[in-house]
């Protein structure tokens, strides 16, 4: 007996894989559309929490991240060449809620103090865990299904984003937290 569609899955066409139709490529294929979202959304938002930061290796960290994630953005469109697919973005409601909370620690915390940097901090964390947990998954898929030379190119930006979350809490637990804990 054939299942009716309730309405509430979403609608992925199917593609192929070795001659057979893969609805699990097309959810891999979604959720590059929606990294490739996220991405090119940080490098909007990661200017703002370093003219925001005060902490120079928090800076230096958040800076160099910003370039990784141009670099990430690129990963992404080779990996729409190597899947046959057009580069088209679809929107990620968790990035735009996790920066959306990313500004929110800005606006409610004192300019130039060491409370924002932690706060800073903990939002970026929130990012890297999020990217960190979607490049394994897509990761993941890209195996199942074969993609080795997509696979090798996600697991260079996971190995990259795990990098960024280590640098962000040694810079956390070494400096800013302790700065922070001293402000009144």
């Amino acid at each position: 007996m054939k299942k009716q569609d309730s309405g509430s899955s979403p609608k992925l066409s199917t593609k192929t894989v070795n001659g057979e139709s893969s609805p699990l490529k097309e959810l891999f294929i979604d959720g590059i559309r929606d990294l490739y979202w996220a991405e090119n959304h940080l490098v909007k938002s990661l200017p703002k929490m370093i003219s925001a930061a005060t902490s120079s290796a928090l800076i230096s960290a958040i800076e160099s991240h910003l370039s990784e994630t141009k670099g990430h953005v690129a990963r992404i469109e080779q990996i729409f060449t190597l899947l046959g697919e057009k580069a088209v973005a679809k929107k990620c409601d968790a990035m735009e809620g996790l920066t959306k909370e990313g500004e929110g620690v800005i606006e409610e915390t004192q300019p130039g103090s060491a409370t924002r940097d932690a706060g800073i901090i903990l939002a970026s964390q929130k990012v890297e865990h999020y990217e960190i947990a979607a490049y394994n998954g897509l990761y993941q898929l890209a195996t199942t299904l074969g993609l080795q030379e997509v696979a090798d190119v996600l697991e260079q930006t996971l190995s990259e984003e795990k990098l960024a979350d280590s640098k962000l809490s040694d810079i956390a637990g070494n400096e800013v937290n302790y700065k922070a804990a001293d402000e009144l």
